[in-house]
């Protein structure tokens, strides 16, 4: 089965510098034009299913994207990673405690393996028919790095402190097991 990933367009919080994890927080206007170009960039009914995690800005994105052109799943397994006491805080200090997290969660929150432990479950219930149509999953940067992480067999560590570069879509294949590779040590 193939899968593609496509990050949520850019949300308020994306605008305003904050970390929004578990933060339910809508697209900007921005966002929203981003999200037309996602939904021309596919052709619904060439894709077996498109999936996103229930927070706002990713379903939105979906929402805007296909309308009723296609069926929306939403999944709270494909969710941002869960910062606790640092959700909304500014994006860079967030990104720069990150490796700090891949075992060790946010104070309050949850770990980057355990955001792989999600993602892991969703993979493992998804429908295997897909046939040659690719599913279309749109979420969040913690579901790209468990997605290269699974599927890609990269170190999460490796994952986490690699630079973060958009680019529209990435694409996957998705074989037999879906088990994790080496999670990496705690930094620090």
């Amino acid at each position: 089965m193939r899968l593609i990933f496509e990050t949520h367009a850019t949300s308020l919080d994306n605008e305003a510098g904050l970390a929004s994890g578990h933060f339910d927080v809508d697209l900007g206007p921005r966002g929203e034009q981003q999200a037309g170009e996602l939904g021309r960039r596919y052709d619904p009914p060439a894709l077996a299913r498109v999936a996103c995690s229930d927070l706002r800005r990713s379903w939105r994105t979906a929402e805007v994207a296909f309308g009723a052109k296609a069926a929306i799943h939403r999944d709270a397994r494909l969710r941002e990673c869960d910062y606790g006491r640092l959700t909304r805080a500014p994006a860079l200090d967030v990104e720069a405690r990150r490796l700090r997290h891949v075992a060790v969660p946010f104070p309050g929150g949850e770990g980057y393996q355990q955001v792989v432990a999600r993602v892991a479950a969703w993979l493992g219930d998804l429908p295997k028919t897909a046939g040659d149509r690719p599913v279309l999953v749109i979420g969040h940067r913690a579901t790209w790095y468990a997605l290269e992480h699974l599927l890609r067999g990269r170190h999460l560590a490796e994952v986490v402190a690699s630079p973060w570069v958009w680019q529209p879509g990435w694409w996957f294949e998705v074989t037999g097991g879906t088990r994790p590779g080496p999670a990496g040590r705690e930094s620090d």
